[in-house]
């Protein structure tokens, strides 16, 4: 990684180092070449905490393994995407999967169930299965906008990942930013939101936002030290400033602290 003069002259919030717990930043990767991907960890590799290999692309990509690789030199974790797990859960095909994942680097699985076709138990029993050998992001809510959203299901099934095993739980939102956590206009289920934040620790979840009012949203709500998903590629470093006080939507004139 690449070492420059950060300036220190303003009172901006506290963010720990790499590897850190709070102020998570779990980015969306949909195929993104390994030069681009080796462009973008030398400029914002210090920001990016976990870089997750969206739906089933890591089967497709001849050149995962280059780029899981460039990852780990970066102190970024790759995870698989949740889809490619159900896929495999549903022909029986996790331990293929688990041994092909290890096999190329991959330090950490999301387990989910979007497509809604596992019980919760079957889940938690791949939760507890698979943080043996990875680090394990649990994802609660379905990928059907026409689900609905339960908040005491939520809270339960997040509960039992956490107990199984997982390392953090996500709260679902897409690359669209129109399901779970969110209404179909994007707009944020508030009370949802506050349901999670007061019954689950914060520092192990983190709540999948790709829209820039979304993670506003949140940051503002819950403080700057929110862990943050889907986050697209490109909005790494506009993210950073959000959380910083940067921009307009979340300056202030005095030093912020992290929650």
């Amino acid at each position: 990684m690449a070492v420059w003069d950060c300036p220190d002259f303003l009172d901006l919030p506290e963010r720990d180092q790499k590897p850190r717990r709070v102020g998570l930043t779990h980015v969306l990767d949909k195929g993104i070449t390994p030069p681009a991907l080796e462009a973008l960890l030398t400029q914002a590799g210090d920001f990016i905490d976990v870089l997750k290999i969206g739906w089933g692309i890591a089967y497709v990509d001849p050149a995962v393994k280059e780029r899981v690789a460039l990852c780990n030199a970066a102190g970024v974790l790759v995870s698989l995407g949740g889809t490619l797990l159900e896929v495999c859960a549903a022909q029986g095909r996790v331990d293929e999967l688990r041994h092909w994942a290890a096999g190329i680097g991959v330090g950490a699985i999301e387990v989910s169930d979007g497509l809604q076709a596992m019980t919760l138990d079957q889940k938690t029993g791949l939760v507890r299965s698979l943080a043996n050998d990875f680090t394990v992001f649990a994802e609660t809510g379905a990928k059907d906008g026409h689900a609905p959203v339960v908040t005491e299901k939520w809270l339960a099934e997040m509960e039992a990942d956490l107990a199984a095993g997982a390392s953090w739980v996500i709260a679902e939102g897409r690359e669209s930013g129109t399901v779970g956590l969110y209404h179909d206009d994007g707009s944020v289920r508030a009370e949802l939101v506050d349901a999670i934040a007061a019954r689950l620790p914060l520092d192990r979840v983190i709540f999948e936002a790709p829209r820039k009012a979304q993670q506003t949203w949140l940051i503002r709500r819950l403080g700057a030290g929110v862990n943050v998903g889907n986050v697209p590629l490109d909005e790494v470093l506009p993210l950073e400033t959000l959380r910083l006080g940067l921009r307009a939507d979340t300056a202030v004139t005095g030093q912020v602290t992290l929650r």
